[in-house]
């Protein structure tokens, strides 16, 4: 008999675990609470690392449409001073396709091709151990019952009370983003300081990074060392004199506090500032590390809702290629198999990766936004040596 298998939130994990097994002629669910898959800007871009998206991507039969949508150009980097001075400036030779980009919204069309998605399903509630099997409450007041239920949507994931307390706490660095279009036709400057990839400036406690995407498009983020309420009195909490509250839904008002708190660094880098657009605030919250939880038979949890971490890179990679393994378990399951051992096996092999990988990206963020900005330099040379 087919299991009755629903996933909650399309992302790169929940979409790449359907994706995997509806190639192997198993129906599945997904449930978003987003009303279509334009509803909101799909993100930034993402580099695929090999032995994790990339492998998710070729078990799901998708790696050569990935490699003819991915830009492997996108991988450069280039790293500066506050004053502006080029302090590394790495540039992948032809061919090398370890980490290629793909812009957040191609992998997502990517993934959907045939799927079964019910766009603004918003889960309100997961409640397993029901003489039917699990329940998923909506919050519309609608029910459904499946035998398997996959937490997929996000950090603040419904499903996750269901088999765990947990909940996201604040790191102590906040990202401010923001974004410029046509970058090549309307800021030629700044296009040649992003090249084809990105470009990053560290200094005491606070960072700045812009990553080029498809079309011109470049993301700009603001990141540094602050209380979570920072933008309620910033002289006190960023030592910024005479500053009053900022609100952020006030776009200038964001900006004036940003260009006083980078106060001082090379003007070209200030200038993705001063042109950005609109300024989205998007604290750094993280699950603990590691996290597990105790086995509850019908829900599991993958990427943010499992194991949020700093996003270094590494996160929708992991989500991925957890998705796409628990997809090949229990499509390759015998009939005979019991559904609830094969999700036990896959959370017993998977928390100790989750666990390191959630360690190395905690101390990552530690040295990249911190009081030596050396180490950020230190860093990226360990990663990618110039």
């Amino acid at each position: 008999m087919r299991h009755r298998i629903a996933v909650v939130g399309a992302g790169p994990g929940g979409l790449t675990f359907a994706r995997v097994l509806h190639r192997r002629g198993h129906p599945v669910t997904v449930f978003e609470r987003d009303p279509a898959p334009d509803a909101r800007p799909p993100g930034g871009t993402l580099d695929l690392h090999e032995g994790l998206g990339r492998l998710a991507l070729d078990k799901a039969g998708l790696l050569g449409e990935f490699r003819a949508l991915s830009r492997p150009e996108g991988q450069a980097m280039r790293v500066l001073d506050t004053d502006g001075t080029v302090l590394r400036d790495w540039r992948p030779r032809p061919g090398d396709l370890a980490n290629p980009e793909i812009d957040r919204g191609l992998l997502r069309d990517l993934l959907l091709g045939p799927l079964d998605v019910r766009w603004g399903r918003h889960v309100a509630e997961v409640v397993p151990g029901t003489r039917d099997g699990v329940l998923v409450r909506f919050a519309d007041g609608r029910r459904e019952m499946f035998d398997l239920v996959i937490g997929a949507d996000g950090a603040w994931s419904r499903v996750r009370p269901a088999v765990t307390p947990a909940a996201p706490r604040y790191t102590g660095v906040t990202l401010v983003e923001t974004s410029l279009d046509d970058l090549d036709t309307r800021h030629p400057d700044l296009a040649r300081l992003v090249g084809d990839g990105a470009v990053a400036v560290y200094g005491v406690n606070r960072a700045l990074v812009a990553q080029r995407g498809s079309g011109g498009h470049v993301k700009v983020y603001a990141q540094f060392r602050a209380p979570l309420d920072w933008h309620t009195d910033p002289e006190r909490h960023l030592g910024l004199p005479g500053r009053g509250r900022v609100d952020l839904a006030d776009a200038e008002a964001v900006r004036s506090a940003l260009l006083a708190l980078y106060e001082g660094w090379a003007d070209p880098v200030l200038d993705f500032l001063r042109r950005g657009t609109a300024f989205a605030h998007r604290p750094h919250y993280v699950l603990p590390a590691p996290h597990t939880w105790p086995h509850v038979p019908g829900v599991t949890l993958l990427g943010d809702a499992a194991h949020l971490m700093p996003p270094l890179g590494v996160g929708a990679n992991l989500a991925m290629l957890e998705g796409a393994e628990l997809a090949e378990s229990i499509a390759g399951a015998p009939d005979t198999a019991d559904l609830d051992a094969t999700v036990r096996a896959f959370e017993q092999h998977t928390h100790p990766r989750a666990a390191r990988w959630a360690q190395t990206t905690a101390a990552g963020l530690d040295r990249l936004i911190s009081p030596n900005p050396t180490a950020a330099l230190a860093l990226f040379d360990e990663v990618q040596p110039s």
